[in-house]
């Protein structure tokens, strides 16, 4: 079992959440049901399956649940260029949660890298 919190991936994680609920606060309300929510449920699920990984028994379980996180991750970024497609949200914060959704993919994809070679 690892400590999450001593993950440099994770900070990074709970960074991207907190700038994606700034970009959805200026969303529509008509996309609460709909992009909102799933724009907040894929950042909520980078850093949930981040800790949720280190709390499972074993490199391959770790591995499994951050490929959950780097699909959510993907999923994450496709919701941003939807909002910017559409025009909803700031644009700041949108791109501030775009260069962090691209770091947390490096920085997972390196540490799956590792650990797969183990």
């Amino acid at each position: 079992m690892k400590d999450f919190r001593k993950l440099l991936v994770w900070p990074k994680a709970t960074t991207l959440t907190d700038t994606v609920y700034l970009l959805i606060a200026k969303f529509p309300p008509s996309e609460d049901n709909a992009l909102t929510d799933q724009t907040r449920r894929a950042a909520q699920s980078v850093e949930i399956n981040i800790s949720e990984g280190c709390g499972r028994k074993g490199d391959a379980e770790l591995a499994r649940f951050f490929d959950i996180s780097m699909g959510s991750a993907c999923e994450l970024e496709n919701c941003l260029d939807i909002s910017r497609r559409q025009n909803f949200g700031e644009e700041h914060p949108r791109t501030k949660a775009m260069g962090l959704v691209i770091e947390v993919k490096k920085m997972l994809t390196a540490f799956l890298r590792r650990l797969r070679r183990r």
